[in-house]
């Protein structure tokens, strides 16, 4: 952008929807063919009947872009939920789906309620306190379950129930006896993610891949004559093989009513005052917000035109948003990272995109419920087979790793902590391993949860920030807050020579502040930072005060004046 690119961001409200509504409306149309199968795949893989993804979708589009704190994210159901959403149809129900499901959406209202009470009270920052490395661990440990489970559908095998390593173990005889048929709508559509996610061509990238993937798919539904049930011998002739037997028909597509008003099922209260119903509240809350405030924030840092969300406001919005869809079965729903993404790559300048989304998503059920009943459960599963391997990707290990051998550590302890208890200890078991390593790092009990740090103005232009003792996720809080009210077009002046332990939660913050702060015209530098040692080359690593330096005070303010 030239000139001063303030005076070219895009308005909002009425004003925006006029000025730029064929940009928003061409990104809204191309984030609906995203989102539609994402969200009968996401639906169907929580417990829930296809139609909930998309009435939570509807909700997130039409009514939370009204309300939200932010430009450019799109509000709908995400894979990073799955998991708690099954576990609590499970635990709730008892064997019962229909019955889980409704003491699900009873839960989904309390923690609504309990996301807007979050969002009243300015909670939006906390989400800073869970150390980046856990977050990652919690999200691949959610896409090694995502996959493990969805593997079988896309090879059109049912497993035998179990626990999750009991359905991980199961995996190579869902191989050894695949449903010829159905694994191959499954693996085609697996193949055609890859060859997408390699592409380079611009124009070829426009065109989502889902649903290329749906309308294969469907295809070979049709060739294959899936809505009519009949048996498939696989490789008859050959006597190498034993004869293998298939059965297909219209239980592998996806089952959903004709009349969209049907689709409506509302909450049961009655399991309100058990333990495990306060777990799924907990744990829905805790897993929602937190992935919606990360994808706000993920999103802002891809917004052409540098704007910030309002947090606080963002997760007030949620909250509303999955209040309604809860009452009316829908799933709880976030700022979705994938479907934002690809908002930002397609033009859209503000949050009537969102809206537009969700409007062609009503359009769509209320129009054409029978196209969706001829999409295949192996197409679907075959598009969260391959969000969960991006969410436990080698790259994100290789990610992780990059920062330091202790992130990797408590990465991977979360994961494992996921894997083998769930999502809410496994996030508790990897944060108590953070607070293990920085004690043994040397942080006193006393930094733990308190920071130290002085601002003085030495002159009309600067603003001096000297941190003392250990800045770490867990005490930052007030500093983040501190640096919020600073004014603005200023030098700020780090000093670091008091400061014995600085972690990645910390440096990646302060490396953030400092690209926003210079964005507005101000001014970063950091004294002090040579006295420190690092724990990888990254350049956001954790920094420890070499021992020949701890006992170094500050002398003068390093020439200010």
């Amino acid at each position: 952008m030239s000139g001063d690119p303030l005076s070219k961001v895009p308005r909002t409200g009425l004003a925006g929807l006029k000025e730029n509504w064929q940009d928003d409306l061409l990104s809204g149309f191309l984030v609906f063919l995203i989102a539609l199968p994402l969200c009968l795949g996401i639906s169907m893989a929580s417990g829930f009947p296809p139609s909930a993804g998309i009435i939570t979708a509807i909700i997130g589009g039409i009514l939370v872009s009204r309300i939200n704190g932010s430009y450019l994210t799109i509000s709908g159901p995400a894979a990073g939920l799955i998991v708690v959403v099954l576990d609590a149809v499970q635990s709730l129900g008892e064997g019962d789906a229909m019955a889980g499901y409704r003491y699900t959406l009873a839960a989904i209202v309390f923690a609504s309620a309990l996301q807007v009470l979050m969002g009243l009270l300015k909670a939006g920052r906390l989400s800073s306190l869970f150390p980046a490395s856990v977050v990652h661990g919690m999200l691949a440990a959610i896409g090694i379950i995502i996959m493990a489970k969805q593997i079988h559908v896309v090879l059109g095998v049912t497993p035998e129930k179990g626990s999750l390593f009991s359905t991980i173990a199961q995996v190579p005889h869902s191989f050894l006896n695949l449903n010829p048929e159905i694994a191959i709508i499954g693996l085609f559509g697996l193949v055609i993610l890859i060859i997408w996610s390699m592409l380079k061509n611009r124009t070829l990238k426009m065109i989502p891949a889902p649903i290329i993937v749906v309308l294969v798919g469907m295809g070979l539904a049709r060739y294959f004559d899936l809505e009519h049930e009949h048996m498939y011998l696989f490789l008859p002739d050959a006597h190498f093989l034993p004869h293998h037997e298939a059965t297909v028909g219209p239980k592998f597509l996806v089952a959903i009513s004709e009349n969209f008003m049907s689709s409506f099922y509302f909450p049961d209260f009655s399991k309100s005052f058990t333990i495990e119903f306060w777990e799924a509240v907990i744990a829905i809350s805790l897993v929602g917000s937190l992935e919606s405030l990360l994808s706000a924030v993920a999103i802002d840092k891809l917004d052409p035109y540098k704007r910030h969300s309002n947090l606080d406001r963002d997760l007030t919005a949620v909250g509303a948003g999955n209040l309604a869809a809860g009452l009316i079965g829908g799933l709880p729903m976030i700022a979705e990272i994938v479907r934002s993404s690809a908002n930002v790559n397609n033009g859209a300048k503000t949050g009537w995109a969102n809206f537009f989304h969700g409007v062609f998503l009503l359009l769509f059920v209320v129009l054409f419920p029978r196209l969706i009943h001829s999409i295949p459960l192996a197409s679907l599963a075959a598009l969260l087979v391959f969000t969960g391997f991006r969410l436990a990707s080698p790259k994100e290990f290789a990610k992780v790793m990059g920062v330091g051998k202790e992130q990797l550590f408590m990465f991977v302890v979360t994961i494992i902590g996921v894997l083998a208890t769930d999502l809410l200890i496994g996030v508790a078991i990897g944060i108590v391993t953070k607070f293990v390593i920085h004690m043994l790092r040397g942080v006193r009990l006393n930094n733990l949860f308190k920071i130290h740090f002085v601002i003085e103005r030495p002159n009309a232009d600067s603003i001096l920030v000297d941190i003392i003792g250990a800045a770490i996720f867990s005490n930052f809080m007030a500093l983040k807050n501190a640096l919020a009210h600073l004014e603005k077009g200023k030098t700020v002046i780090f000093q670091l020579n008091n400061a014995y332990m600085l972690d990645h939660t910390v440096m990646e913050f302060i490396h953030d502040f400092q690209h926003d702060y210079e964005a507005q015209g101000g001014k970063c530098e950091f004294l002090g930072l040579e006295y420190h040692d690092t724990y990888s080359r990254h350049p956001l690593a954790v920094r420890r005060m070499r021992r020949d330096n701890m006992s170094r005070r500050k002398s003068d303010h390093y020439g200010l004046s």
